[in-house]
């Protein structure tokens, strides 16, 4: 085997002060504490805003569900508009299942099946770029995988020459959005001179580049594909059209949520299975006996059953969307607890997914608690990775798809080891889970 060659930026030392020379925030511990000290319902007082955080699934589901129309999405969906604009995402009520009606066809089961060669196809081929013994940082490479990935399928187009821009682009602007999240008027914020606000400016535009460079050539070329931008370039939503804007707006939404979670909860699969090499084994020898020497296909996913159950255990333990939030549009009791209107709600499937009243060891990466049959009891809520009720995550069949196929389709040549001498991954909660300082790894290829 070759040996490993470091990347400056990722043998440099990783203390604090070299990151940044201030304190962080610690969202997650923060949330731990309140609920250790005050239960499932814990609340404090920031500026004019009352804020409650929610720990128990009954809960999140009056909030997310039974008692839906009294709440609306949180202030983290004014920041991301910024970027995204007045996609699906950022929709409420009426307005939010006429879109969501309106985009359903893209995901639905026959053409995320139809998506499925694509994505094993660039799975197999994004590692023709390593070599063994090669030093990759994991969450940067699985960013520019699922953003090819989305670009396939969603828009028929090739995006992986702008990943890195895409990619830095995406950066500044999830920094802008940690500090725009808790302040009372993020558009106005965003046209302060400050560092991070030009910087989601320059975002905002780089991004925009890449959206309007998809829309434009399809439409040069008229080509017509069963894809997302067809849908939105040639669709009417009750028998109107989209405008030029709300494609844009659906286009960004798509390309920007599409990949990054996906990324994320792979980079995370990663981490675990270099820690716990008899899982690596157990998901190889799976992945040989029914594979072969060929890669996967949509109808091998029925037969991985181990491999979704590793992806699931990752989903658990590190939830790419950690922390919802919802908006309290009146008064409302919660479980004897009155939430007056204008009331901040966190519900965190972080948290959640880490209580041992759920989750037995919840610590402990164990893929067989998704064995057959192991989980029929667990109360809704209990585990929600992709959010639900009526704004359960539109691509949840997409995101399984893509992580089983991706997950067998390098297993079956790669193996990953943590570099050692670096310092450990540190969570880093912003609008989605990131490992602080991304995943760096050597590839070594299997043999035999």
């Amino acid at each position: 085997m070759a040996t490993a060659t470091v990347p400056p930026h990722l043998a440099a030392p990783r203390t604090r002060a070299a990151v940044l020379p201030r304190p962080r925030l610690d969202l997650i511990g923060m949330f731990q504490r309140m609920a250790a000290q005050q239960g499932d319902i814990a609340t404090r007082r920031i500026g004019p805003v009352r804020l409650f955080l929610l720990s128990a699934p009954e809960l999140i589901d009056d909030v997310l569900i039974a008692s839906a129309h009294s709440f609306k999405k949180g202030r983290s969906i004014q920041a991301t508009s910024l970027i995204m604009g007045e996609g699906l995402t950022a929709k409420q009520g009426a307005e939010h299942r006429q879109r969501r009606r309106f985009l359903q066809p893209a995901y639905h089961k026959a053409r995320v099946e139809g998506y499925a060669a694509v994505m094993t196809e660039a799975a197999q081929r994004h590692t023709t770029r390593w070599h063994d013994g090669q030093v990759v940082d994991m969450n940067a490479e699985m960013m520019r995988l699922t953003l090819t990935i989305v670009g396939r399928t969603l828009f028929g187009a090739d995006v992986e020459d702008e990943a890195d821009e895409v990619g830095q682009a995406l950066n500044d602007a999830m920094a802008a959005f940690e500090m725009m999240i808790v302040l009372p008027s993020p558009a106005r914020v965003q046209h302060l001179p400050l560092r991070r606000m030009r910087a989601l400016r320059a975002a905002r535009r780089r991004l925009d580049a890449t959206v309007h460079r998809l829309i434009r050539e399809r439409r040069e070329t008229g080509a017509q594909a069963q894809d997302l931008l067809t849908l939105l370039l040639d669709g009417e939503q009750d028998g109107t059209p989209l405008s030029d804007a709300q494609v844009r707006d659906e286009a960004m939404t798509a390309l920007l949520t599409g990949h990054e979670t996906t990324a994320n909860g792979l980079t995370w699969t990663w981490y675990l299975l270099a820690q716990h090499p008899e899982v690596e084994q157990r998901l190889v020898t799976e992945v040989s006996e029914v594979l072969g020497d060929r890669p996967p296909t949509l109808q091998d996913i029925g037969r991985l059953t181990y491999t979704r159950q590793v992806f699931s255990e990752a989903l658990r333990l590190y939830p790419p969307v950690w922390m919802m939030n919802r908006y309290a549009v009146r008064d409302h009791s919660l479980a004897g607890h009155r939430i007056p209107q204008g009331s901040l709600l966190f519900m965190s499937p972080y948290l959640v997914q880490h209580d041992p009243r759920w989750w037995p060891d919840p610590e402990r990466f164990d893929p067989d608690r998704w064995a057959a049959g192991r989980q029929a009891d667990l109360p809704r809520f209990a585990y929600f990775p992709f959010g639900g009720g009526v704004h359960r995550c539109i691509g949840e069949p997409f995101a399984w798809t893509e992580g089983v196929l991706i997950l067998a389709s390098l297993a079956r040549s790669w193996r990953l080891r943590l570099l050692p001498g670096v310092a450990p991954v540190e969570l880093h909660p912003r609008v989605t889970l990131r490992p602080r300082h991304g995943l760096p790894v050597t590839v070594e290829r299997r043999r035999g």
